[in-house]
């Protein structure tokens, strides 16, 4: 293979790996109160009470909850906010 194909494979899959989609996932943690994590989850995401409420309940009852998932940067960022409420949350590429 030549040097020029090998470039181009590497690209197509850095381009593939931008193009999937990522995933903000909130863990649980025993120290932050259910009305808090609601709370963020309204600041932080523009979630609705409800929406808020039902992935704080998710994520108090199966250890966590998909609550964002898009372009890496955006994902990054949300992941920083949530960190900056003391949330427990990571990015993870979604599987496709």
């Amino acid at each position: 293979m030549s040097q020029a194909g090998v470039i181009t494979e590497i690209e197509t899959r850095d381009k593939d790996a931008l193009d999937t989609p990522w995933n903000v996932v909130v863990h649980n943690d025993p120290v932050n109160l259910m009305s808090y994590v609601t709370m963020v989850f309204q600041r932080v995401l523009g979630f609705p009470r409800d929406r808020a409420t039902k992935h704080m309940l998710e994520v108090h009852q199966k250890g966590r909850s998909l609550v964002w998932s898009g372009e890496r940067e955006r994902a990054e960022a949300i992941v920083e906010q949530l960190h900056g409420y003391l949330l427990l949350a990571t990015i993870e590429q979604a599987e496709l």
